[in-house]
């Protein structure tokens, strides 16, 4: 009855319309798009993370979709529609007949403000990320949670997915060496983490997610990054742990080599949403979400008609399979201290720098003028006086740097600790807090000529840092002491400095 109703909704005549609609067809659901609306039909298919195998079970499925859908974009989800049979037999939209199949009916968008073409194109600017990772959190912190899944019985669930997908569907394309290396090491991993798993399913960590985070369902709906396109149709893929979630988004920018936006995601997400420890997970997490790309691909290749797209599909999976082995086999940790006077760029070398230190997806970067507003209670938006930079709170600060840059380095994550260290002793403790970690250590100092650093500081806007000339001057007066760290020119350009800062950790 299926190829009926995907025949009838392939003509114009199906909305009232002289233009054909255009088609796009996964392997789970086929979507027209009209003018102004979408309509999507999930397919009459059961595999074993989806059954959509009676209409009964389609209809649920469509309206959990606008259910779950709505929290992250209401005005996209407007309802389901039936497919009617009439009483002379013919097929209507919405008719008043008796219903043979359900669709999701949503207000079409500009596909091109879709993040996936956003990228293609070049386009898709880095600052969107810290906005994307706080629409991320509020998602997160406003879903329902469920103990009843997750934990280490949840992430085997997907690890017994992927090595069934990858074995019965790329038997012919993939290498089942490699595939076989990928289930032993998954298992591996699950192994070490397994209690942890649990422990974070017990603690609440294990929420309602969207299931399926990556480029290709995010949009930027009048001017703000929007969610769609969760999954509703299986709770073991969207009931997870939020890491787990949002590491579907880090995994796909990172394979289509957009570092830097990956770094700012997990940055943004760390610093509002999960314990730190929590990053020893990471390696797991990504190798697990490219390993269902893998799968997926492989399985949308074996359906599609036009045999360019089944051989880019393949390419595809392929890549994914490569991609979530790397995974598993991260580099070690590393840290890296930033260190000179307000204005000298230590945030910015952070960030530039950060993107390709250490695991994927890059290092975490502990910034003492966030954890300052952290400390007060305070947005990092809202400026502070001078009790942000008394000595009691300065001391409260550093010892915070050190205690986030432990935990991350414990976790496997390399950490850069962004702050003034003009103290001895504030150096000494993050040298220390490497070695006490075991991990490699390298300081950089940024120097600067004062004109140059005051001329910063008055141009800035939007930054959480409320340095001051005042705050400079009292600085300067007060000195930095004997530094034996790398010491680089900050006042050049940010490529120049970059640059430096490469050769030095080289």
């Amino acid at each position: 009855m299926q190829r009926e109703v995907i025949a009838f909704l392939s003509t114009s005549a199906a909305y009232g319309r002289t233009a054909e609609p255009e088609r796009i067809d996964t392997h789970i659901s086929i979507v027209w798009l009209t003018a102004d609306r979408a309509f999507k039909l999930k397919r009459a298919v059961h595999y074993d993370y989806v059954d959509f195998s009676t209409l009964e079970l389609r209809r649920a499925a469509c309206e959990a979709e606008i259910r779950l859908n709505r929290r992250t974009a209401p005005s996209l989800y407007l309802g389901v529609r039936a497919v009617t049979r009439e009483s002379d037999g013919s097929l209507a939209l919405g008719g008043t007949g008796e219903p043979i199949e359900w669709l999701v009916e949503m207000q079409r968008f500009d596909q091109d403000t879709l993040f996936d073409r956003l990228a293609e194109s070049g386009r898709l600017d880095e600052a969107l990320m810290e906005r994307l990772a706080s629409e991320i959190v509020r998602l997160h912190n406003g879903a329902r949670v469920r103990t009843d899944h997750g934990g280490r019985a949840g992430m085997a669930w997907v690890a017994d997915g992927n090595d069934r997908g990858l074995l019965e569907h790329g038997a012919d394309v993939l290498d089942q060496a490699a595939c076989a290396r990928l289930s032993a090491d998954t298992r591996a991993a699950l192994s070490t983490h397994g209690r942890y798993l649990d422990a974070r399913r017990r603690d609440g960590f294990v929420r309602e997610c969207h299931g399926d985070l990556h480029l290709r369902n995010i949009c930027l709906l009048d001017g703000t990054p929007t969610i769609f396109d969760g999954v509703e149709f299986n709770d073991e893929i969207s009931c997870i742990d939020v890491l787990y979630d949002v590491a579907f988004l880090l995994m796909d920018l990172w394979r289509r080599g957009l570092r830097a936006h990956a770094n700012v995601v997990l940055n943004e997400y760390m610093a509002a949403a999960s314990p730190l420890d929590a990053l020893s997970l990471m390696p797991l997490f990504l190798s697990c979400r490219a390993a269902v790309r893998a799968k997926t691909s492989v399985t949308a290749a074996a359906v599609q008609a036009d045999n360019t797209r089944r051989l880019e599909m393949e390419t595809a999976a392929r890549q994914y399979l490569d991609l979530s082995e790397g995974f598993l086999h991260p580099a070690p940790p590393r840290l890296i201290a930033i260190g000179g006077y307000s204005g000298s760029g230590k945030s910015t070398l952070a960030r530039g720098l950060a993107p390709d230190v250490g695991a994927a997806p890059g290092a975490l970067i502990v910034r003492s003028d966030v954890i300052r507003k952290a400390l007060l209670g305070v947005t990092t938006s809202t400026r502070v006086g001078a009790e942000g930079y008394s000595p009691v709170m300065t001391q409260r600060v550093y010892q915070a740097v050190v205690k986030r840059a432990g935990t991350a380095l414990r976790a496997g994550q390399s950490v850069i600790a962004d702050a003034v260290f003009a103290q001895p002793g504030h150096r000494e403790a993050i040298e220390g807090t490497a070695r006490d970690a075991g991990v490699p250590f390298i300081g950089l100092w940024l120097d600067g000529p004062r004109d140059v650093l005051a001329q910063r500081i008055a141009h800035r806007s939007m930054d959480v840092s409320d340095a001051t000339a005042d705050v400079l001057a009292a600085q300067l007066r007060a000195g930095a002491g004997a530094i034996n760290w790398h010491r680089l020119d900050g006042g050049g350009s940010v490529a120049t400095v970059l640059a430096g800062a490469q050769r030095a950790l080289a």
